[in-house]
């Protein structure tokens, strides 16, 4: 089964049935386990918007869904990183 990553600093919306359910946020690091050729699992650990949490939390890959298209949120990934403000697993 193929599995579709995001990138780092894309948006989503958590899909899954729980208290975040509709909540945004942005990816701040991807975490992928192989159990074989044919399975992959998909982790992300997301900065959510509006909620009291501070900490990222991680979500399985089937629980979120993109909500911006990942060549915008690249192109500005990119643009901070050129002038040297992004650095890897923070959010934007």
């Amino acid at each position: 089964m193929e599995v579709e990553v995001y990138p780092i600093g894309s948006r989503v919306r958590v899909a899954n049935y729980s208290p975040f359910r509709g909540l945004k946020g942005t990816i701040c690091a991807v975490n992928m386990i192989d159990i074989d050729q044919d399975e992959h699992f998909c982790f992300y650990h997301i900065i959510l918007e509006g909620v009291q949490l501070k900490e990222p939390i991680w979500f399985e890959y089937t629980e979120v869904e993109l909500i911006t298209p990942p060549y915008v949120e690249t192109v500005a990934v990119e643009q901070e990183r050129s002038k040297g403000g992004y650095l890897e697993g923070t959010s934007l």
